[in-house]
């Protein structure tokens, strides 16, 4: 038995799925998904000692690690489930049926759905993006890409190492229209205004939202449901792994205080310099050509606005 399948032991069967009156819920999607869960199955009082939480749910892998073998597990539990909460996934992805659409119409009971938003912001992080090769996989060091970086590596204009007040506010405002683009084409619950008010807290990575974003939206799942929506704080800090670098510069051009900046990244509760992780990924791309170019090419809107 593996560390991955005692992991997710209700979901293999290897631990029956807790029966009580409430309803049963799952969370389909990525290690955002996850987090959402703990939150939605937590008590509303940490300190009770009594499991209140208005729903039963259980853990799923994250939908990128989800194999064929894994399908006849994913059907035995969605025969039961009474409501999926799903961030949008297409069909057919990774050639497997785990879209969104695809997952809800395998489930026997016609679970209700709530569809929830991935969430992306640059607003801290505005060189920051995601850069995935089919060939090469993700940069080494830390799964983000630096614009900065790409740009040296691909032989293009240098961006200037701090960006200007304008060139924040600009990326800050193309994560707002992404992020609304996507919430207005696949009916997701909004997320927008939690991020806005979370200010320097928001994320710890442009895909990694803080603790207080992530209650807020659970608080709008439970809502939509007609449950009751006090979510508590869990106590940790959720997506933790990594936290990346945010400038003074940047806090101060969205208004935020600048002493809340930090210089090095943590991973996995370690300091690690920037520098560190730029030159080994300036390496990389070099092991690796035609990366750079093809994620500028991908993230061409932000790069032009931190252009000098």
């Amino acid at each position: 038995m593996t560390g991955r399948r005692q992991h997710y032991a209700h979901f293999y069967g290897l631990q029956p799925i807790p029966q009580d009156d409430r309803p049963l819920l799952v969370v389909h999607g990525n290690c955002q998904a996850e987090s959402l869960r703990v939150l939605l199955g937590s008590s509303s009082s940490q300190s009770s000692g009594i499991d209140d939480a208005p729903v039963r749910t259980v853990r799923l892998p994250p939908v990128h690690e989800l194999t064929a073998e894994d399908l006849p597990h994913l059907e035995r539990v969605l025969a039961r489930v009474d409501v999926l909460v799903s961030q949008p996934v297409r069909d057919g992805y990774r050639d497997l049926p785990l879209g969104t659409a695809e997952v809800l119409a395998r489930a026997a009971r016609r679970p209700r759905s709530v569809v929830v938003p991935i969430v992306r912001w640059a607003a801290l992080h505005p060189f920051q993006v995601i850069v995935r090769s089919p060939g090469a996989g993700e940069p080494p060091v830390v799964p983000y890409s630096d614009l900065r970086a790409l740009s040296l590596a691909a032989g293009r204009p240098a961006l200037p190492d701090v960006p200007s007040a304008d060139a924040v506010r600009a990326v800050r405002d193309l994560s707002v229209r992404e992020l609304e683009g996507r919430q207005e084409r696949h009916g997701s619950l909004p997320v927008v205004d939690l991020l806005q008010a979370a200010g320097a807290a928001a994320t710890h990575t442009v895909n990694h939202p803080g603790n207080g974003v992530l209650t807020g939206l659970a608080g709008r799942v439970l809502a939509a449901l007609g449950l009751p929506a006090d979510v508590a704080d869990p106590g940790r800090t959720l997506l933790d792994s990594v936290h990346a670098p945010v400038l003074p510069e940047v806090l101060a051009a969205l208004g935020l205080e600048p002493a809340a900046a930090r210089a090095e990244w943590r991973v996995s509760g370690s300091p690690l310099a920037d520098e560190e992780v730029r030159a080994a990924q300036l390496r990389w791309y070099a092991e690796h050509p035609g990366v750079a170019e093809a994620g500028l090419a991908r993230h061409a809107e932000a790069a032009a606005a931190l252009a000098p």
